[in-house]
């Protein structure tokens, strides 16, 4: 077999041991997952796994890396795509956010409830990829800045993980109470009027009737 099919099915059966996992830990926990159960939803023998990676805890983490990566990539893509400058670009922030929670149900759930349970990743875990999603926020909040149509007065980081810790929860409910793509729409709808609503210059909002 020459190199770059080798190097081709190698990667076809890593892809195959994550969506495995995946499936696996959506529907048994992270906690009550065994090696055992990874290797029978990705088709392969229990010692295949331990080729490609440490232990659960590796496993775990090198799922988050990789779909972090497919999200980061996403949200990239979509928001270039809309046009109207940085509010719309976080309502479709929010929207994308949410959408996870009918589009990818098994995702959502791993990256909301089971990431929590392994203690690796909470306590030794830099998570680069998290804060590469963290820089995407970001870098929308400080152009609006720039461009005074949001205040100039917060500080970005702060505001950046404090919606990211409001859509995280939100995201946690929607993939649970498994919603319908429409009630998804409504509530992201809801979330991003919200937020913006609070990060908008006060000149810039409507005066309220006195009538």
């Amino acid at each position: 077999m020459a190199k770059a099919d080798r190097q081709r099915g190698n990667s076809e059966k890593r892809e195959r041991i994550l969506q495995g996992a995946l499936r696996a830990f959506a529907q048994n926990g992270f906690y009550n997952t065994r090696v055992s159960d990874v290797a029978s939803e990705a088709g392969v023998a229990d010692g295949t796994i331990y080729l490609y990676f440490k232990n659960k805890d590796d496993l775990l983490i090198s799922l988050f890396e990789d779909r972090m990566e497919w999200i980061i990539d996403r949200l990239r893509d979509e928001l270039e795509a809309v046009d109207g400058g940085v509010l719309p670009r976080l309502r479709a922030f929010v929207q994308l956010h949410f959408h996870l929670a009918v589009e990818h149900r098994d995702l959502a759930e791993f990256i909301t409830v089971e990431l929590r349970q392994s203690a690796k990743f909470v306590k030794e875990y830099e998570n680069p990829k998290f804060g590469a999603y963290l820089e995407i926020l970001r870098s929308l909040i400080e152009r609006g800045q720039r461009e005074g149509v949001l205040r100039s007065d917060l500080d970005s980081r702060l505001v950046s993980r404090a919606i990211f810790g409001a859509l995280d929860e939100v995201l946690l409910q929607l993939a649970l109470a498994h919603k319908p793509p429409a009630d998804v729409t409504d509530e992201a709808h809801q979330i991003a009027e919200m937020l913006i609503d609070g990060l908008t210059p006060r000149e810039h909002h409507k005066p309220t009737s006195t009538e």
